[in-house]
């Protein structure tokens, strides 16, 4: 069997990180390495010019000889120079290596980017790379010597596809890690293409394991044409070849055993110098660019274009420019457990509305899809979402490239992992630019200061030339904003922007997406935990419990008159909220968890936690209107607890009134 190269601790390590000579220089091992094979192949290329004799002179009278003055490292038993013919071969022994690594490491790297990018290619490729490692390859190669003779540079080449199987299985958990980080999915919500994608973002991130996964092979490659040549299967005589020159001295290991050390140390020493640099490049430290954060959540949409359709329903109503809808919208693992049901909100043109819940409510399933980057093998299976008179729940990839960027735009949670740390910062942001708007790179570099500008950068030259780990995290959110802004979008989806942030940075990044709803009439969708944020700056509110809207509404409304007890139970527990009355002790809290969607209750989801809940609250609970303009409420004791004053209050009484009266029926 070909031995396949597997992933050391050391290659999964730096799997993440770009290569860096660094490494190199700070090994003395990989430093010995480079300098014996830079001789080498140095001495092997000028051979011609300096060699003593040349491969088949033949001295008679120092057969088998140690070595001399005349011969440095002996001779063999036909009394030819040893030195001239290790170093006269080493050129075809180690140029016919690097076909195998040519062939095996370029083969099996585009197979994982392109199974990393296409969730369906995957599968296809994986079986048939599994295929190839059961198969015994020595067997083959010695078939395809027979049947075409010892054509060494094509038996490599075979030797390379053979083993491209093991690299594609190492570079395949790599390349996903990779497609995987948030500004993979902020390159295609600026318009990137699948190509574009493993090229500029996930190949430069497997360039390390490329390197040492390339002279691990360079290492195995020689061994193996070594052990062909040994057998009988290298370079026809009197062509010296390595392996020919150990098998030749194996037969006179006990009348001139010294014949087995120059070839035998020569081989010895360049399988290790590969070995150093590889061991060289897995474990050292990295100076140009740190490890990237373990690896996020994979939003990646997968098409389910035949499910869309059957359950894809007529577009009415199609609403105005800028008028984003969604009616009905479910989402769903493919075939399986559902994770957001029967969700409808509308958000006009120059407003903000904010999705509001606790962790595994389904806001950010909800947001991801109004941009198609749906977790692999998640879709949208019912509903629609209605921009510009398209149905975007079922558009395709290519229809949601057309419109990433463009006309919607994302912010991520975390801003240090939607820049790739592999460029600079002004190189993604006039990438970018270039990319939505055409512009030639002076324009795109004026755009991107200005830009940069815009969302309060004041030292915007100096930051387009660092990288993202150099700046703080709210100067990379300013800088994520900004690239969201690069194709004018009108739809801005906001994933929790300022989660990570601190106070008062936070309440920068607010009043910065404030500024530019005001100045750009875009609208945004806010997903936050924070009803202090959503005090700030939305006009609407939707709070989602268990994958389902269950109240809508302008946001003074919600805030003051909630009618639904997950609504309350929320204002309750939140400090800002508290801080217009005396601060209590304690907190109330919900008790329980958010269900899992696999134990979704038939009837009202928040019943377990609810205070007030009831018979009535068994069966299947629809989102009615709440009587107060266009907002509505999924609760069957809405309007009983608006009677008796826990649902709804007059105007007229404090808001904090609600939080007494929640907390007492909470404790």
């Amino acid at each position: 069997m070909i031995p396949a190269i597997t992933p050391t601790a050391s290659v999964r390590k730096t799997s993440l990180t770009k290569f860096s000579g660094h490494r190199l220089l700070s090994s003395p091992g990989a430093v010995a390495g480079i300098a014996w094979l830079a001789v080498l192949v140095l001495a092997s290329l000028t051979a011609p010019l300096w060699l003593p004799f040349k491969t088949e002179d033949q001295d008679f009278s120092a057969v088998l000889s140690g070595p001399t003055a005349s011969h440095w490292l002996g001779t063999d038993e036909l009394g030819r120079d040893l030195l001239s013919r290790i170093f006269a071969s080493a050129a075809g022994t180690l140029g016919t290596s690097l076909i195998t690594v040519i062939v095996g490491v370029g083969l099996g790297t585009v197979l994982a980017l392109y199974a990393a990018a296409s969730f369906r290619a995957e599968g296809i490729i994986s079986r048939v790379t599994e295929i190839m490692m059961s198969l015994p390859g020595t067997v083959i190669i010695l078939a395809v010597i027979g049947a075409i003779g010892t054509n060494i540079p094509l038996i490599m080449a075979i030797l390379g596809v053979l083993i491209s199987a093991g690299i594609y299985r190492v570079m395949l958990g790599q390349a996903k890690s990779l497609q995987s980080q948030l500004y993979v999915d902020a390159a295609k919500v600026d318009g990137v293409g699948p190509l574009g994608i493993s090229l500029r973002h996930v190949l430069p991130g497997l360039s390390n394991t490329i390197v040492v996964q390339s002279a691990l092979i360079f290492a195995v490659g020689m061994l193996i044409q070594a052990g062909l040549a040994f057998i009988g299967f290298g370079p026809p005589i009197p062509q010296p070849s390595w392996g020919g020159m150990i098998q030749g001295a194996s037969q006179h290991v006990y009348d001139a055993p010294w014949l087995m050390v120059p070839t035998g140390a020569v081989l010895a020493l360049t399988v290790l110098s590969a070995n150093a640099i590889g061991n060289a490049l897995g474990n050292g430290p990295n100076a140009a660019a740190p490890h990237l954060p373990s690896a996020a959540i994979r939003r990646r949409r997968a098409i389910a274009a035949a499910a869309a359709a059957a359950v894809e329903q007529p577009v009415k109503d199609a609403p105005a420019p800028g008028h984003l809808s969604v009616r009905g919208l479910s989402v769903g693992v493919d075939g399986g457990t559902a994770l957001v049901t029967d969700v409808s909100f509308d958000v006009e043109q120059g407003t903000v509305l904010g999705l509001v819940g606790e962790s595994g409510c389904g806001k950010t399933m909800t947001a991801l899809s109004l941009l198609g980057l749906l977790p692999s093998g998640v879709s949208a299976t019912f509903g629609q979402i209605l921009w510009s008179g398209q149905n975007l729940a079922s558009a395709t990839e290519k229809d949601m490239e057309g419109l990433r960027g463009r006309d919607i735009a994302l912010i991520s949670q975390e801003p240090m992992r939607a820049l790739d740390p592999m460029f600079t910062v002004g190189y993604q942001l006039t990438a970018t630019i270039r990319r939505l708007r055409g512009m030639g790179r002076t324009e795109a570099n004026n755009e991107a200061l200005s830009l940069l500008e815009k969302v309060g950068i004041v030292d915007a030259k100096r930051i387009l030339k660092v990288y993202p780990h150099q700046i703080s995290g709210g100067m990379a959110q300013r800088v994520a904003i900004a690239m969201a802004l690069s194709g004018r979008p009108r739809l801005l989806v906001a994933d929790e922007p300022t989660t990570a942030l601190d106070v008062t940075v936070q309440a920068e990044i607010l009043s910065l997406l404030r500024s530019l709803v005001k100045d750009t009439g875009m609208s945004v969708v806010l997903v936050t935990h924070d009803l202090g944020v959503v005090a700030d700056i939305c006009d609407n509110v939707a709070v989602m419990y268990a994958g389902q809207v269950v109240e809508s509404g302008r946001t003074a409304r919600i805030l003051d008159r909630p009618r639904h007890p997950y609504t309350l139970a929320l204002l309750a527990a939140d400090p800002h909220a508290n801080t217009a009355h005396d601060m209590p002790e304690r907190l109330a809290t919900i008790k329980g968890q958010v269900p899992q969607p696999k134990d979704w209750p038939g009837g009202c989801r928040f019943m377990a936690r609810c205070q007030f809940a009831g018979s009535a609250c068994t069966a299947p609970v629809p989102l009615l209107s709440s009587g107060a303009e266009d907002g509505t409420v999924r609760c069957v004791k809405a309007d009983e607890l608006a009677v008796e004053g826990l649902g709804w209050l007059p105007t007229e009484v404090p808001g904090h009134r609600v939080l007494e009266i929640v907390e007492k029926d909470m404790a």
